[in-house]
């Protein structure tokens, strides 16, 4: 029997479940996990629905549950279990070797269409993975030159996100805006803790206990886009910055890996600056 997933996000109302339910029993579905929030603050309503059944018309589907719904409503059907992703880098491998090590084996929940960096040092890593790399200079060129750059390779690639595996160059929110909420970004610590540059050693100069890092939707306000994942881990006093860099990164690939995994399994609902995530 087919699998249907519906993303909803609508005006809240009293009745809304057994609307949505009605519904779906009308179209010989069954619900097989439903997740629901009402974020009171914006008056919205989210909710992530699997269902059974294979007797309907998503089409006619969609109208009903579109037209039915207190507006402004979103309603989304089946949509693409394999996403596409660009990868942007500049030196640092970690984040990226797990992404391509992840999609070689189809575990990353999408498939990344190509890398590209403003250095052209993990030119030669990618290509092993038979991924196109793409090679943006920075240097000699406005900002505006270089993000033309990207987003004509955005504009090949066509990704549904882009993922930000230690790329260290801000975005404009030109850029940003045209893929709004589709942007994806690991931070080296835990938010809003030590933002911008050389977190590590500003946690070191600080003598913190835990470590950690997070992973955001990027927007025009530098590293306090929506938060996907947050984790720590505990350092003492014996960790100089380099072991704490060593344990950051371990982290941060744990912390990005987790972020698009749900991402990528639409359990993700961005509301305000905030985000609501149906684990």
């Amino acid at each position: 029997m087919n699998k249907t997933l519906i993303l909803i996000e609508c005006k809240d109302e009293v009745g809304l479940v057994a609307l949505i339910s009605r519904v779906l029993a009308n179209h010989n579905l069954n619900i097989t996990a439903m997740r629901e929030f009402v974020d009171e603050t914006a008056d919205r309503f989210f909710a992530r629905i699997e269902c059974s059944g294979n007797d309907f018309s998503e089409e006619e589907l969609f109208t009903t549950l579109q037209s039915g719904l207190p507006q402004p409503a979103e309603v989304t059907i089946n949509p693409n279990p394999e996403k596409r992703i660009m990868v942007l880098v500049t030196k640092e491998y970690h984040c990226l070797a797990d992404i391509l090590v992840r999609d070689l084996f189809n575990t990353l929940g999408g498939k990344v269409c190509c890398v590209a960096g403003n250095y052209d040092s993990l030119r030669p890593f990618t290509e092993k993975f038979d991924i196109p790399f793409h090679y943006v200079t920075h240097e000699n060129k406005t900002k505006q030159e270089f993000e033309k750059e990207l987003l004509q390779i955005a504009g090949s690639c066509q990704p549904d996100y882009i993922i930000l595996a230690k790329f260290m160059r801000i975005l404009s929110p030109e850029f940003v805006d045209q893929y709004k909420g589709r942007i994806i970004n690991i931070h080296h610590s835990f938010l809003p803790a030590f933002v911008g540059a050389s977190p590590y050693r500003q946690a070191f100069e600080r003598g913190v206990k835990l470590i950690g890092a997070t992973a955001h939707f990027v927007t025009s306000n530098l590293d306090e886009g929506p938060i996907i994942v947050q984790r720590i881990i505990p350092v003492n006093h014996t960790f100089g910055v380099s072991e704490m860099v060593k344990a950051g990164k371990e982290i941060e690939k744990a912390v990005l890996s987790r972020a698009m995994q749900l991402v990528f399994e639409d359990r993700v609902f961005i509301t305000g600056n905030k985000t609501i995530i149906f684990e």
